[in-house]
């Protein structure tokens, strides 16, 4: 739907052809938009439509650039939204109102979903699936479209501080030490020493080139590299903890809530899962 109807130009020109909105009779309502609207204003028309739709709809959701119409209609007011990486601060900057998480594949924060952008809506629509008809079903939507079964809602977009290559070559020796000693104690004074820099310096610079504290990208670093051994290895907890630089699985079992939104053990399931009966014994396929 658009509000005019007819044909409507998306982000790469191919037209598509829309019917005239109409706000009722919508079970799922599902906003999109294209890499263009940050730099656009939402006409009222377009905003007065998305709140009388939203407000008629069982559920409401956004595909990637889609959670600024809803954040300029109001909906995420005090929720918690994402939307491509790209563009999360972007997000949080126009509407402090609403709590970006630029990390996350989708959320659902009480009936309005919003997802990332690209492949990350199709992750947010097996899940809409898998809510209203089971897992089973949407196990078969997933194998029909040949895509690995949903990624669960809090896997971060990207695997951002395994590739993070900051312009300051000495936060970047810290990091690259950081990624080859995760088994060992990495106090924040230890990664100044490696940058040859003071505890103060150094916190300061860290922040200013990653946007988090040491102490957090520590964390998440040893969650990222623990995450790929926990949904591919064989490995107990108690190891993966162990060579990851966790004290003990209740450390790691914590640190993954923080920054995954589960437990190992949760992604582990969902990640044996599923391997169905006719992909035993070939090769996984890795999430992109």
């Amino acid at each position: 739907m658009s509000l005019e109807g007819g044909e409507v130009d998306s982000s790469t020109r191919l037209k598509v052809m829309t019917r005239t909105a109409m706000a009722n009779a919508i079970d799922t309502f599902v906003v999109v938009d294209d890499f263009a609207l940050p730099n656009h204003t939402v006409s009222p028309e377009a905003i007065d439509f998305i709140r009388a739709a939203s407000s008629e709809a069982r559920r409401t959701a956004s595909v990637c650039m889609g959670a600024f119409l809803l954040a300029a209609s109001g909906l995420l007011d005090g929720r918690r939204a994402t939307t491509h990486w790209r563009f999360a601060a972007k997000l949080q900057a126009m509407y402090p109102a609403t709590r970006v998480d630029g990390d996350r594949i989708f959320l659902n924060e009480a009936g309005v979903w919003a997802s990332a952008g690209m492949t990350a809506g199709i992750d947010m629509a097996l899940a809409l699936i898998e809510e209203d008809l089971g897992r089973d079903i949407s196990r078969a939507v997933a194998r029909m479209l040949v895509v690995y079964y949903r990624r669960p809602g809090g896997q971060l977009q990207f695997s951002s501080l395994l590739d993070l290559d900051p312009e300051s070559d000495r936060i970047r020796r810290a990091l690259s030490f950081a990624r080859e000693h995760l088994s060992k104690p990495l106090s924040v004074e230890r990664l100044a020493e490696v940058a040859h820099l003071s505890v103060r310096q150094f916190s300061r610079a860290f922040v200013a080139a990653t946007g988090m504290s040491p102490a957090k990208a520590i964390e998440r670093l040893r969650v990222e590299s623990a995450r790929c051994m926990v949904e591919d290895s064989r490995e107990t907890l108690e190891t993966i903890a162990r060579t990851v630089g966790f004290a003990d699985p209740e450390r790691m079992r914590q640190s993954f809530i923080r920054v995954l939104g589960h437990p190992p053990r949760t992604l582990r399931r969902a990640a044996r899962a599923d391997e169905s009966p006719e992909r035993q014994g070939r090769p996984r396929m890795t999430p992109s």
